[in-house]
C-alpha cells in the first residue's frame, strides 16, 4: 500500500515557476515508477511526466518538455515536479501516482494522490 500526498501548488503569474512535491508512505515507494498527471476543468486527465523507480528513465508530455523536470528522492520517499516558464494553459489539478506498468497510461497506475491546484494567471 502506498499513500501519496501532493503539495506545492498555488497561484503564479505566467512565466513563473512552481515546484510540486509528492510525499509517499510505505516501504515499497522505491519499487514504483512515479507519474504526474493533470486535469483542467471540463477536460480529461492527461499525462505530464514520469520517472522510473531508479530515476534512470524519464518521460514528458510534448507540451511540457523543456519546461518541466521530474525527479525523485527514494531515501525521502518523495517525487518532485519542477515547473518553469508556466503558461495559463498549465492551469489544472496536478496529481501524482504510482505504477509498475506503462507510465503514460493512467489506467496502469495503482495509487493516486488527491491533487494540488496550480493556477497560472496571464
Amino acid at each position: 500500500q502506498v499513500q501519496l500526498v501532493e503539495s506545492g501548488g498555488g497561484l503564479v503569474q505566467a512565466g513563473g515557476s512552481l515546484r510540486l512535491s509528492c510525499a509517499a508512505s510505505g516501504r515499497t515507494f522505491s519499487t514504483y515508477a512515479m507519474g504526474w498527471f493533470r486535469q483542467a476543468p471540463g477536460k480529461e486527465r492527461v499525462f505530464v511526466a514520469a520517472i522510473s523507480s531508479s530515476s534512470s528513465s524519464v518521460s514528458y508530455a510534448h507540451s511540457v518538455k523543456g519546461r518541466f523536470t521530474i525527479s525523485r528522492d527514494n531515501a525521502k520517499n518523495t517525487v518532485f515536479l519542477q515547473m518553469n516558464s508556466l503558461e495559463p494553459e498549465d492551469t489544472a489539478v496536478y496529481r501524482c501516482a504510482a505504477t509498475k506498468g506503462v507510465v503514460q497510461d493512467p489506467r496502469t497506475y495503482d495509487y493516486w494522490g488527491q491533487g494540488t491546484q496550480v493556477t497560472v494567471s496571464s
